[in-house]
């Protein structure tokens, strides 16, 4: 090893959701929203001057921040963005935890929470979800230095319902408590009424699901005003533009239009539960999920081989070999109800060749 090797920040990095590039295929695995941004992000990408990207962007990111706070009934000062939740996030985690007492999350969730912590230093304790994949709250009870955790859970898709989070904002009041919210558009109850009541609570939000955002990369974050000019400290420390001008207006016309809002959440709902009712017929167990996607096994057939025969059929779902506990279990992104079918006639197909037999029938 050369010397100057002594001296890097040796992590295992996150490695996040396949990508593939080919233009036939159903891709259920990154938990994307199947439907077009808002019209109102068209007409933005049609109209924009393209002599705007000479000058630096606005870097309080002041016409997003606002029409956030509008949409949500909060004021500006309590709120905070950045590019995409993941970097809300990691400003959360370089902001706030920084004691010496080990922050907590769940056992099984984003893969991403384990990687920032070694990253920077922080120690942490993981703690184990129930056997229905559920939080509870009374685990968290404990001494930490600060508390995060989705809501919906992913890969899961559990929801915990609010007097359940607010039991952990309520026991943790001396630490930072994040509920992280990427799913909540999808028939969860947010937590965002309870940073009028409690001064330790954070809830972040993304653009990337509900909004059909993923690819513009647009997170953030509501809390009240001393927490969130906190993030900003660090924020402006770290980079003081982290928003592009065209992702700031796209940004606003897509929170903007709340009738298409509502359709498409509408519509990706119906389709989840529709798609639960024919995998139930199929023989899959799966949870009550509340987000975008469906966390299911199947009661004879590996999970592993059921991803190796979709992904052959260039249809796409997300495995993961760990932890053990979930090793056969699919997580199943909803896509429209046309790629939904598809999927359903060929999960029907496959297993009817393999002579599975199921038992919901």
């Amino acid at each position: 090893m050369r010397n100057w090797e002594n001296n890097v920040r040796k992590v295992v990095p996150y490695v996040p959701g396949e990508q593939p590039q080919k233009e036939k295929m159903i891709k259920l695995n990154t938990n994307e929203n199947p439907y077009p941004p808002a019209p109102g992000v068209q007409k933005v990408l049609e109209e924009f001057q393209v002599d705007r990207l000479r000058k630096y962007p606005d870097p309080v990111v002041g016409k997003l921040v606002q029409a956030i706070a509008d949409y949500y009934g909060v004021k500006k000062e309590e709120v905070f963005v950045g590019v995409g939740s993941d970097d809300v996030l990691a400003m959360i985690f370089m902001t706030f935890f920084n004691g010496n007492e080990p922050i907590v999350f769940p056992d099984i969730t984003y893969s991403f929470y384990d990687v920032w912590a070694e990253m920077l230093r922080i120690p942490y304790e993981k703690i184990a979800l129930d056997e229905n994949f559920c939080i509870c709250p009374r685990d968290y009870a404990r001494t930490n230095g600060g508390v995060i955790f989705p809501n919906p859970n992913a890969p899961t898709g559990e929801l915990l319902r609010l007097d359940a989070v607010e039991e952990i904002i309520k026991t943790n009041s001396d630490v930072i408590v994040v509920v992280d919210e990427a799913y909540v558009d999808f028939g969860g109850e947010s937590a965002l009424p309870l940073i009028e009541k409690y001064d330790n609570v954070i809830v972040v939000q993304t653009f990337s699901k509900s909004r059909s955002m993923a690819g513009s990369r647009i997170g953030f974050a509501i809390s009240n005003e001393k927490v969130i000019k906190y993030l900003n400290d660090v924020k402006y420390s770290f980079n003081s533009y982290t928003m592009d001008a065209l992702t700031i207006d796209l940004g606003v016309a897509a929170i903007e239009d709340k009738e298409y809002f509502e359709m498409t959440r509408n519509k990706i709902i119906a389709t989840r539960e529709w798609t639960k009712s024919e995998l139930y017929k199929l023989g899959f167990d799966f949870g009550d999920s509340k987000s975008n996607f469906i966390f299911a096994t199947h009661e004879q057939v590996p999970a592993v081989e059921l991803y190796e025969a979709l992904r052959e059929a260039d249809i796409y779902v997300r495995y993961f070999k760990k932890p053990e506990r979930i090793d056969n279990y699919l997580r199943i992104s909803i896509g429209t109800e046309e790629e939904m079918r598809e999927f359903i006639k060929f999960l029907t197909e496959f297993l009817h060749d393999k002579n599975v037999k199921c038992g919901n029938m």
